[in-house]
């Protein structure tokens, strides 16, 4: 036990990190309170999945396996088939959001007490923010160093995208999409690196698999066209551990069955439910007309803006300073940077609500490959004015993002 409570597990970076995820849960929290201080009941697609969600967990039917409702009372979101079955989401997001509920007494469910069992509702996904937010600084922290770790972190907590995707302020649950995907592609490659020690391979290695293959699950379940996380994985994985690639694909062949199983168990194991599911998703849906329109572009880059409006100035630094220095094109600015643009290209090609997904899943790469070379600048005879500029740039930030939270709360 003592090896385990050590400076590097427990220190001040630790403790800086926790600070500005505690802040970022605050903002989140305070979203919530404004929502439920100016509405008495919750949006129309939060209901549809807290009953839907309800009835699976006491035995009433699979979440959108089909809907039982006409098709007219469906929000534009849920998108189904002819049959009712939601091509877009497993049940995941149902049960995530009405599992909480079960803690409370089936007398305190009613519209009375709805101030108190809404908070109930989005628990997790409060959670679920700051466990995205601290994946992202452990990812970044290892990439970048200490600098592009914070610098990344500090962009993150104060991302109003981010905030607002925690509190489900107005939006669509993706933040659950954004963990998965977010942790299913590094996941990967930390347990490609692994297969370089001289150990069994699939033996020490099945807390990753059975991490990746949760992550994998998780990204899919809540958007079934997040399964290009799959082939991604794999390709990384491969590039990672060139001389390893054999024990590679074992592991990831034991993960995709472990993802299989858990998705499988949103299902409760129903097959039949199941097996439809499977036939009705739209696990690509992509078009390549959203190209040829010029309204596509603008409204991708507006949800990305609103994601961090400082990457209005430091993207741009960014990409031209990874073309034009060779010293900040490596792997751990790379990787990044690539899963960007592909989240970015599929959320234009995407005209259905799983674009939206992409988009918002591409900022926490986004985030790291800006932080990254911001972290190689830094390390340049230009240190001073570089911490200087990057300090203001993120200090007025964090200005524009508080005083955007006051407003809020006084609309």
């Amino acid at each position: 036990m003592s090896r385990f409570f050590t400076r590097e597990r427990f220190g001040r970076p630790q403790f800086l990190a926790g600070a500005l995820l505690f802040i970022f849960l605050a903002q989140a929290v305070w979203l919530v309170r404004c929502e439920f201080r100016t509405s008495d009941a919750p949006p129309e697609s939060e209901q549809i999945r807290l009953a839907a969600g309800w009835r699976q967990l006491h035995g009433g039917g699979i979440a959108g396996s089909p809907y039982p409702d006409p098709a007219g009372e469906l929000p534009p979101e849920l998108v189904r088939d002819s049959h009712g079955f939601d091509i877009e989401h497993s049940p995941l997001l149902p049960l995530v959001t009405a599992a909480p509920l079960l803690a409370l007494p089936q007398r305190l469910l009613d519209a009375g007490f709805s101030p108190y069992w809404r908070w109930m509702a989005r628990i997790p996904f409060l959670a679920l923010g700051v466990f995205l937010g601290a994946s992202l600084w452990y990812v970044a922290r290892r990439l970048c160093g200490n600098t592009g770790g914070f610098f990344a972190l500090t962009l993150y907590c104060f991302s109003p995208s981010m905030i607002q995707g925690s509190a489900l302020w107005h939006v669509d649950p993706e933040i659950l999409a954004a963990w998965g995907s977010f942790g299913a592609v590094f996941t990967a490659i930390a347990v490609a690196h692994t297969l370089y020690a001289p150990r069994e391979v699939v033996l020490w290695n099945w807390r990753r698999i059975v991490l990746l293959g949760i992550s994998l699950a998780i990204a899919v379940g809540s958007q079934f066209s997040l399964v290009i996380v799959v082939p991604v994985a794999l390709t990384f994985m491969l590039y990672v551990a060139p001389v390893r690639r054999g024990a590679a694909l074992v592991i990831w062949v034991a993960a995709f069955v472990v993802a299989s199983l858990l998705l499988f168990a949103t299902y409760f194991f129903h097959l039949n439910a199941f097996t439809q599911s499977m036939r009705a998703a739209s696990f690509w849906g992509a078009t390549w007309h959203g190209f040829a329109i010029s309204g596509v572009y603008e409204k991708a880059l507006s949800q990305i803006l609103r994601g961090c409006p400082a990457l209005v100035l430091l993207l741009p630094v960014a990409v031209v300073t990874y073309l034009a220095w060779p010293r900040t094109r490596y792997f751990g600015n790379t990787a990044p940077g690539l899963l960007a643009l592909l989240f970015i290209i599929l959320g234009i090609a995407h005209p259905d609500p799983s674009g939206s997904g992409f988009l918002f899943a591409s900022i926490p790469f986004l985030f790291i490959f800006v932080s990254g070379v911001i972290a190689d600048l830094a390390e340049t005879q230009y240190r001073l004015m570089v911490t200087a500029c990057a300090g203001g740039l993120i200090g007025a930030y964090i200005l524009w993002s508080l005083l955007a939270l006051l407003q809020v709360s006084r609309s």
